[in-house]
């Protein structure tokens, strides 16, 4: 894979980890936070409770009227009113139905849920859970409560929000449920639905496809209504289409009408079956992602390995590693340019046997990747599956279990500090999230004009994204209660990089 020149040589490297000043920074602020913790989980006499006590709250009516579902194997017999609470920042990824407040009762133990904003400052909220996607820096929780962790939920493409891509902004979280397989709860998965998704027959025989190529469509099909996107794919399907026939539906380098019927985009995020019947007709599905990060594949690389087509696949780089063969999918970035490429795929079109070998996975015993069959095998979590619980429901336990966790090795070490030791912080950091800075899809940054519009776009969203985050970072340190004083921060640490003042 192509590697891009850093934009700004002040930085060593943008999704690298922090600066040894930078560390020391964090650790300091950690143990600063520990110690806090250690002495605000104890209970309070009367006087510290009306120190810590907000002035609004969830009432003792709304811990008391909240149902409670006993899950198997809680032993959890505390009141709503003596359980952690976590807060879902991201109100509308509350996943309860109905009410704003929710008793969990997880594994191991209990909590309450809520999205209501005001227990914010609750001596009782333990942690906040935020959605990547709709996390800003300039609408974060301040002040950082010392005894509050954060947990991030983020599942999707890293071009929704760089800013958690460069180090002080993951570092901002304690838990981490992401794409990335090193992250607390990895989501690398989740748009698989089940191994049978895979499994299942090819829609059409190479026998139809073949029909339909002496028909006049082309070998290869391209998809995309999302246009200006940081893999920049667009710019390399462009270059590919010189040398090799390419069908292009949508709005993106659009060749070729959908049938009517079929131009409602919904059929197709909804895996419409004329729609899917439609596209599985095509023996090569370019399936490009639009943000380039180690483990994020969605249904651009599962649906045509699910139809029985070949994916010409440019996205995460450990793809390899979740493929179901060694053998089911081409890889972009093994050729040296687009007319190889192109090459490449005119000789397989043309060779049915070899073709063939790429669907052998759908085959009894044929798929043999042993990583891929234990993670799902593992996987607590379902995609469409009622019978067992989803993403959401799944990590909002896992922060609980963490917490309750946490409160009880943090009391024991106030009763015998000698004996049991604080319990250590937890961190997330760039491997839980960390993606690069975004390149060109074909040539280099050289090669482009100064006024073209994706070079205009991603790299300086890439670094105005670290610059948030370090701003962010520095109001946190600065005890600051208003996040609207971002962009004053910002400013400061960028004159303190010239030398300003």
């Amino acid at each position: 894979m192509q590697k891009c020149s850093p934009f700004r040589t002040s930085i060593s490297a943008g999704d690298s980890e922090m600066g040894l000043q930078d560390r020391t920074m964090a650790s300091l602020g950690l143990c600063l936070l520990w110690a806090v913790l250690s002495q605000s989980q104890q209970p309070l006499d009367p006087v510290d409770q009306e120190v810590f006590q907000p002035q609004s709250t969830l009432s003792d009516m709304e811990f008391t009227t909240v149902s409670s579902f006993r899950g198997p194997g809680n032993n959890d017999s505390r009141s709503n009113k003596e359980l952690p609470i976590l807060l879902w920042w991201t109100a509308g990824l509350f996943p309860h139905f109905p009410g704003d407040t929710e008793r969990i009762d997880c594994a191991h133990s209990s909590c309450m849920v809520t999205r209501l904003r005001k227990v914010q400052l609750h001596r009782r909220t333990t942690a906040i859970i935020f959605y990547g996607t709709d996390f800003r820096a300039y609408e974060a929780p301040l002040p950082r409560l010392p005894h509050q962790m954060w947990a991030l939920f983020h599942e999707e493409s890293p071009m929704n929000n760089y800013v958690l891509s460069h180090s002080p902004g993951i570092h901002l979280f304690n838990y981490s449920a992401t794409f990335r397989r090193e992250s607390d709860y990895p989501l690398t998965l989740q748009w698989l639905p089940t191994l049978d998704y895979l499994l299942s027959p090819p829609v059409f025989s190479l026998q139809q496809k073949n029909k339909w190529r002496r028909a006049g469509l082309a070998p290869v099909l391209y998809m995309q209504s999302h246009c200006d996107v940081p893999s920049d794919r667009d710019r390399y399907v462009r270059e590919l289409m010189k040398y090799i026939e390419v069908d292009s539906y949508g709005k993106c380098l659009n060749n070729k009408p959908l049938p009517e019927r079929l131009e409602d985009t919904s059929t197709a995020t909804g895996e419409d079956a004329e729609f899917m019947s439609f596209v599985a007709r095509y023996k090569f599905h370019l399936a490009m992602e639009n943000g380039l990060c180690a483990d994020y594949m969605t249904e651009k690389l599962w649906r045509p390995l699910h139809q029985g087509c070949v994916p010409v696949y440019r996205g995460s780089a450990s793809v390899l590693d979740w493929l179901p063969s060694e053998h089911s999918a081409i890889l972009i970035d093994d050729f040296p340019s687009p007319r190889e490429l192109a090459q490449y795929l005119k000789a397989l079109d043309g060779d049915d046997a070899e073709y063939a070998r790429f669907l052998g996975y759908k085959l009894p015993g044929r798929l043999t990747n042993t990583r891929l069959l234990e993670a799902m095998r593992d996987r607590e979590w379902g995609v469409n599956d009622m019978s067992m619980p989803n993403y959401l429901n799944g990590f909002e336990c896992f922060v609980c279990d963490r917490e309750n966790e946490r409160l009880v090795a943090t009391r024991a070490h106030r009763r015998a500090p000698k004996k049991n030791p604080l319990p250590l912080a937890r961190m997330a950091n760039s491997s839980h999230m960390g993606c690069p800075l975004p390149c060109p899809g074909f040539g280099t940054v050289a090669d482009l004009p100064a006024n073209d519009s994706w070079l205009q776009m991603w790299p300086p969203d890439y670094w105005q994204s670290l610059d948030q985050a370090e701003g962010l970072q520095s109001l946190i340190q600065h005890n600051e209660s208003d996040p609207g004083l971002l962009w004053h921060y910002m400013q400061k640490l960028a004159a303190s990089r010239t030398g300003g003042v």
